[in-house]
């Protein structure tokens, strides 16, 4: 029987996910490493580059990997996270819900805007203007604006000048982003997300740390939303029971980019 698209893309994408771990766990790519261009990547792995963009994608959203423009793809420098692993081993053991971690994420994350308000450098406001701009260019793409969804969140956790609390962040987040990513094509319409990000930009960016608290908690009950939503139109519809719906699993640093800018949907003002 023929295999469905997103069972041979999933496949093609941790095909991937598994060469450049298994590179890592035998010492052969080192943090601060450089994978191979593109194209030498591709054809090594016999797979196409498109595949192989999803991959390294996959691995920028989940904090492995540093795609910098015009440079290359290297392994990340320093732990992004706590244990995932473990945290999840541990949510299966004691039956962690989706909407517990959703709750911790919001109790987190609109304290880090915050803090990246008061704390943020010119790098960061730069980083997350870039990636604002991207997800206004990955509007029509759910996948790929997912990724640059994740990394704006990660650098505003980098922002606060709180490792602790950015490594927390990022396990919540990473443990989510599975999840997220199997519904994430079902979305209707990605330009209002787009655009709340691009207001708690600029409230980091103007040094506004209530409003960058407030916009954050705004974007993530909305996000919590969407994503009920989403699950609604698969193949099964959630049942209501008393509990917060599965939240939006963006994440939060630099990642995976491709696509180009438009000029009239640039993160600045």
């Amino acid at each position: 029987m023929r295999k469905k698209p997103d069972v041979v893309d999933t496949h093609r994408t941790m095909h991937v996910v598994n060469h450049i771990r298994s590179l890592i766990e035998d010492g052969t790519l080192k943090p601060g490493d450089k994978i191979p261009p593109e194209r030498e990547f591709a054809r090594s792995l016999k797979i196409s580059r498109a595949s192989l963009r999803t991959g390294i994608g996959y691995m920028a959203a989940m904090g492995v990997m540093n795609v910098r423009h015009g440079v290359g793809t290297f392994v990340v420098e320093g732990p992004p996270e706590f244990a995932k692993a473990y945290l999840g081993f541990m949510g299966a053991l004691h039956g962690f819900q989706p909407w517990q971690m959703w709750e911790a994420r919001l109790i987190l994350e609109g304290n880090l805007a915050a803090l990246a308000a008061e704390r943020g450098k010119d790098e960061h406001f730069a980083a997350l203007a870039e990636e604002v701009a991207e997800m206004f260019a990955a509007i029509g793409n759910p996948t790929e604006y997912l990724i640059h969804d994740v990394i704006f969140h990660r650098i505003i956790s980098q922002a606060s000048g709180n490792p602790i609390l950015a490594a927390l962040m990022e396990t919540i987040t990473s443990a989510l982003y599975d999840r997220r990513r199997r519904t994430v094509e079902r979305v209707i319409d990605l330009r209002e997300s787009a655009e709340m990000h691009r207001e708690i930009y600029r409230a980091i960016r103007a040094r506004k740390p209530l409003d960058a608290r407030k916009l954050m908690d705004q974007h993530l009950r909305m996000a919590e939303v969407a994503q009920v939503k989403e699950n609604s139109t698969g193949r099964k519809t959630p049942q209501s029971n008393g509990k917060r719906g599965s939240g939006r699993a963006e994440a939060s640093g630099r990642g995976f980019t491709t696509s180009s800018k438009s000029s009239s949907e640039k993160a600045a003002p």
